[in-house]
């Protein structure tokens, strides 16, 4: 038996070495808030401003943005990483127990920075389909950001 690592394996463990940010994706569908979390975002453009964002291709989440064109982009904070598991798990209401509000058509993560974004496009990635979004409204995180490294949490911390 080979002990030998997939090539999935190996590029998993070079992404773990990546820090990136953490946020929960949202939308509206009949009345109800759905939401997942993804650490697959960044901004694209700021002529017009654009952000890019990456659901796996079987999501419900995804299917509701090809619906109603609309989504949320909840930049989670320092202290806000069990509102990242909660979103990550696979759970029937994940906003049992969560602060939102409705802003602009999509559910807003009370104390997240905010970004409410149109579907501009989508664009397909292997099992992920990357959702280009303009950009209607943005608020900021007023302190450090939630991260991801090495399969774990942490916040940012600036070098002196």
């Amino acid at each position: 038996m080979s002990t030998a690592l997939t090539l999935q394996d190996t590029f998993r463990d070079v992404m773990a070495s990546v820090c990136t940010p953490v946020s929960v994706v949202t939308a509206m569908a009949d009345g109800d808030p759905h939401g997942t979390t993804v650490s697959a975002f960044a901004s694209l453009s700021m002529t017009p401003p654009m952000v890019l964002v990456s659901l796996d291709r079987r999501s419900r989440l995804l299917a509701i943005l090809r619906e109603t064109g609309r989504f949320g982009l909840n930049v989670l904070g320092g202290d806000q990483s069990e509102i990242a598991l909660t979103f990550a798990r696979k759970a029937e209401d994940r906003f049992a127990d969560v602060a939102w509000e409705l802003e602009g058509g999509v559910p807003r993560l009370l104390g997240s920075g905010f970004v409410a974004c149109e579907v501009e496009s989508l664009v397909d990635g292997g099992d992920h389909v990357v959702v280009l979004g303009g950009v209607l409204s943005a608020d900021p995180l007023a302190g450090a950001p939630l991260t991801y490294h090495a399969r774990s949490f942490g916040t940012h911390a600036r070098l002196t």
